[in-house]
């Protein structure tokens, strides 16, 4: 059972270093990161973006040690290219995962999403954050907080088939996942609690397999048993949780940057789905965050082949 994020760092330093396309590397934070992914035995990087920038950024004194015999910089006349660039390198499996630089994330997943860019496959395109909390004993991830704004009931299936299937590849033997919502009852009025108690009975027909789902559970119920003993509640996920589907992309983001900013939580996350996994990182992210990202990535990548031969039932 995975507890801290830095196991990630550990587990995936065990492993040969991952290729890796930067998109947009023009910035220090960004180069920051990748340089300790790089020294941690994580990546192979190809800085994509504006060489000169790229360069003039490697040059400062912190930067010196970064042997350029083992990068390459590819220069990029836009975002936009920078990102064509990184899409056509894992279409033509030159690289093993794609990290996000300085760039917006719609002008980077435009160009991923393109069917011409060669990287979609038959599953659904979702994001994870993996977080370790202080007040929790392990890791837990939350999807979709960063990707799909609103999904229906299909794709929330198909996010959680990720979730889980991701869940498993990190060494977890069957996740628990948790569907939130405001309350643990189905009530018309709030969909979410419907959309929940269909996906937990999808599961326990067979149509996400390889977890323990149930749902719907308010946020206390899915972190305490305690809380859901007090209400009446007999499930095998309260309390245990290594999964939260969220109901749509604002829960999930208010819900991560509160435990991220309120709580001291640390976050590591990547978006599944396409030819490779990307770190999605916020631009305002830390640079350990960068790190525990990319050893993210470069464990999911390991066995990716396996994770996108799923043909999807649904």
């Amino acid at each position: 059972m995975l507890k801290k994020l830095n196991d990630l760092i550990k587990n995936a330093a065990l492993l040969s270093p991952k290729r890796a396309a930067v998109v947009v590397a023009e910035e220090e934070l960004v180069i920051d990161g990748v340089f300790k992914a790089f020294n941690a035995r994580l990546i192979i990087p190809k800085l994509i973006g504006n060489k000169s920038k790229i360069l003039s950024i490697l040059k400062k004194n912190r930067f010196k040690s970064f042997n350029l015999k083992n990068i390459e910089i590819i220069n990029a006349e836009s975002d936009a290219d920078a990102a064509f660039i990184a899409a056509k390198l894992a279409s033509e499996k030159k690289i093993d995962i794609i990290i996000k630089g300085h760039i917006h994330t719609d002008i980077l997943m435009h160009q991923f999403f393109q069917n011409e860019n060669g990287l979609r496959t038959n599953r659904f395109v979702s994001h994870l954050f993996l977080m370790e909390i202080k007040t929790y004993k392990k890791l837990i991830s939350i999807t979709d907080a960063a990707v799909n704004i609103n999904p229906d009931i299909i794709q929330k299936a198909q996010i959680l088939q990720n979730a889980i299937d991701i869940s498993v590849m990190l060494g977890i033997e069957r996740p628990k996942a948790a569907i939130l919502s405001a309350v643990e009852t189905v009530n018309p009025k709030i969909t979410s609690t419907l959309d929940a108690a269909i996906i937990s009975k999808m599961a326990e027909r067979g149509q996400i397999t390889g977890g323990t789902v149930d749902g719907p559970l308010a946020f206390d119920n899915v972190i305490s048993k305690k809380a859901a003993a007090e209400k009446g509640i007999k499930s095998k996920v309260s309390g245990d949780a290594d999964i939260i589907l969220v109901p749509n992309i604002e829960s999930g983001n208010i819900l991560f940057k509160d435990l991220e900013y309120l709580a001291g939580a640390k976050v590591a996350g990547i978006v599944v789905g396409l030819k490779v996994p990307i770190v999605l990182t916020s631009r305002a992210d830390s640079v350990e965050a960068r790190l525990f990202s990319a050893a993210f990535a470069s464990i999911i990548s390991e066995n990716y082949s396996k994770f996108l031969e799923y043909k999807a039932g649904l």
